[in-house]
């Protein structure tokens, strides 16, 4: 994965867009990675990933329950259910 920094990703946008095109690019402020910059193909299949995990996991909890199979839904699932099925991109902030 290409880095550049926030200057040069600045300077050099068009170059940045295009390298986005090929593979993810890191952008970097004062040599600590701030952000991440991708195709809109790839944040497609990375939107798709994370529906069809999300779809498998609501498949199995209903499975588990038809079966009697309840869990009591404790703090650490959700942060698993927050980690894998929530996306940054997703809070209204």
């Amino acid at each position: 994965m290409r880095t550049m920094s926030a200057k040069e990703a600045k300077n050099h946008f068009g170059e940045l867009l295009m390298e986005a095109q090929k593979a993810p690019v890191t952008i970097e402020k004062n040599g600590k990675p701030v952000a991440v910059l991708y195709s809109m193909e790839w944040h497609a299949a990375a939107e798709e990933a994370k529906l069809e995990w999300l779809k498998r996991a609501v498949a199995e909890g209903v499975a588990e329950a038809d079966r009697g199979e309840l869990l009591e839904l404790t703090d650490d699932m959700m942060e698993q259910i927050k980690r894998r099925g929530h996306s940054p991109l997703d809070d209204p902030r």
